[in-house]
């Protein structure tokens, strides 16, 4: 409110904390108001301050406030009417004023807490002492900020300490300083977090490489037997034989050889290919090749 007001003029200001300009002249040896018909024209404008500041003051307030100050004879008298019921009288400022320097020296970091936190407490802190009359220099304040931090900081506080003039470093400035530190301690953590991540990932690929190196040997060995049961198919097509190889498969996995029935002799016990006579007449076959060869291979000369 003060700002506001000093912000349109500074002699409004002057007629809140002083209180109205009123005129005098001297009548017999004796000092008395002076009427407003003698007034010239400075003087009015200092008198009309104090109507512009009560004015600016009543228009501001609620229905409530405003009937707090509405008897009021002067902007001074309202101010300090205002003052009194929302600040307390001064033995109440001076009980918070105590709070808020016990408050002040007690100050530490919270654990956890970022630097922007802390910075909003501490300015709040601050901020209530200096409104009720207590004074600090820029040092004072860098080292109290310094001091309150944890020990995780101490590498930068000592930093800070021998590299910085305290005495001509802001607050603001220096709270920016932290707060870039803290930028910078946070990129490991994300690395760790990152690196966990990973290493996470890495043992669970581990197990399911484990669950499917069991799985390709199963994969492997149905795909042999799938690999076997076309070239089985095969070689029956070879042979004119019907019928689904993959059904003879499973028969074969699920009943006994000794049911198997030869399609060269008939009898059962063995396949044809493990037919004794089938071999003979191979064997026979065999023979008359190498017979014939001496003749084709002079046939083959001449």
């Amino acid at each position: 409110m003060k700002i506001f007001i000093e912000s349109i003029d500074q002699g409004i200001c002057d007629a809140i904390i002083n209180g109205p300009y009123a005129p005098k002249h001297i009548v017999e040896n004796v000092q008395v108001d002076k009427p407003w018909t003698q007034w010239n024209e400075e003087e009015r404008m200092r008198a009309q301050y104090d109507c512009s500041a009560k004015n600016i003051l009543t228009s501001s307030l609620s229905m409530d406030e405003f009937f707090r100050v509405s008897q009021c004879k002067s902007a001074k008298e309202m101010w300090e009417v205002l003052e009194v019921t929302h600040e307390g009288t001064n033995d109440v400022k001076r009980a918070i004023k105590h709070a808020l320097i016990q408050e002040y020296e007690l100050f530490k970091m919270k654990q956890g807490e970022s630097i922007g936190d802390v910075q909003k407490r501490f300015t709040h802190v601050v901020n209530h002492l200096i409104g009720l009359g207590k004074e600090f220099d820029k040092e004072e304040l860098n080292i109290k900020v310094l001091k309150c931090l944890d020990r995780s900081w101490q590498p930068k506080v000592t930093t800070i300490s021998e590299t910085r003039d305290l005495s001509t470093l802001t607050i603001a400035a220096l709270f920016g300083k932290l707060r870039e530190h803290e930028i910078e301690m946070q990129r490991p953590n994300e690395l760790e977090s990152s690196e966990q991540k990973i290493r996470i990932t890495l043992e669970s690929s581990t197990k399911t490489n484990e669950e499917l190196e069991d799985e390709v040997v199963e994969s492997s060995e149905s795909e042999n037997l799938n690999l076997l049961v076309k070239r089985f198919g095969k070689y029956l097509k070879r042979k004119g034989m019907k019928g689904n190889p993959k059904r003879y498969t499973s028969e074969h996995n699920e009943s006994n050889s000794s049911n198997f029935t030869c399609y060269n002799c008939g009898k059962q016990g063995h396949i044809k290919i493990e037919c004794p006579n089938a071999k003979k007449e191979k064997e026979k076959s065999v023979d008359r090749k190498k017979e014939k060869k001496p003749k084709e291979k002079c046939a083959y000369i001449a």
